[in-house]
């Protein structure tokens, strides 16, 4: 287990540094530069989006992984990763509208969404944007619940310490999300890589994320939805079928929040499979 562990991090550390998938941009919907990369061939084309204060470097485990049978796209959203910050709000619209700008870039007809976390939100977005190019939305530890709304009151509250104290409070909260048991060394990784978003960016997204109605952004949708999470969180399982009748939930147990770097490989047996469903 104590190999294996240190193999993961040592894959996750050195896996950025050899992605050679070549990178591109084009200009999202208010003229934001937006960063991405694409490789492989095959439909649908498989779209992922980053959580909040992340980079589309989360996802080189899986875009390594289904270059091979399928045309594969990262983003960098907005105000992270190598994309431009010259936007004054950052909310979940406006990132449906940079994963639109990419989709719509390299003429991509047939598509599944994938977002972990956020990126969950923004594909509720980008899927009103696109319509019928979306065969499904796949979720990577998001849609607990998407019924729940929160008052301006308790938004504000929990972004208090992240304005007093961005940095500090934000590698706290990250390290919360893994369990015990997580490899140290991608906690600390991730912990601190997330620490040092831009400190604007980060509090402006997040609270746009607790303001977005997901009841709402989803009427439009036809598309299913499947959602992988790990089994740390409470998950609404019902009251999500009673938003989106063709909601499905598959568990990854013994992981955190970021699943898909913590068990790459269960993570894409599961998303193959859920792609699988998708085209039929």
């Amino acid at each position: 287990m104590k190999n294996n562990s240190i193999l993961i991090a040592l894959l996750f550390i050195l896996i950025p540094s050899v992605n050679v998938f070549s990178q591109e941009t084009v200009l999202s919907k208010d003229g934001v530069k937006i960063n991405f990369y694409s490789e492989g061939n095959g439909e649908p084309a498989l779209v992922f989006i980053h959580g909040w204060s992340c980079d589309k470097s989360y996802w080189d485990y899986q875009t390594k992984y289904f270059s091979q049978k399928y045309k594969v796209v990262a983003i960098d959203l907005a105000g992270h990763g190598e994309s431009g910050v010259n936007r004054e709000n950052y909310t979940m619209e406006l990132f449906g509208e940079d994963v639109a700008a990419v989709v719509d870039n390299l003429n991509l007809k047939k598509v599944v969404l994938i977002g972990h976390s956020m990126g969950g939100a923004v594909i509720i977005e980008a899927a009103n944007i696109l319509k019928n190019k979306v065969l499904g939305l796949i979720g990577a530890d998001t849609f607990q619940n998407l019924g729940e709304t929160l008052s301006a009151d308790q938004i504000e509250l929990f972004l208090k310490p992240f304005k007093e104290n961005f940095r500090a409070h934000t590698e706290e909260f990250v390290k919360s999300m893994f369990p015990p048991a997580a490899d140290p060394e991608l906690v600390k990784k991730v912990s601190e890589d997330m620490a040092s978003a831009p400190t604007a960016v980060a509090v402006s997204a997040m609270e746009n994320m607790f303001k977005e109605n997901a009841v709402l952004a989803l009427k439009e949708i036809n598309a299913p939805i499947i959602s992988i999470n790990c089994d740390l969180y409470p998950i609404q399982e019902e009251e999500n079928r009673k938003v989106v009748k063709s909601y499905e939930l598959k568990l990854m147990k013994g992981v955190g929040h970021f699943i898909m770097l913590e068990d790459p490989a269960k993570f894409n047996q599961l998303l193959s499979e859920s792609v699988d469903e998708l085209s039929k």
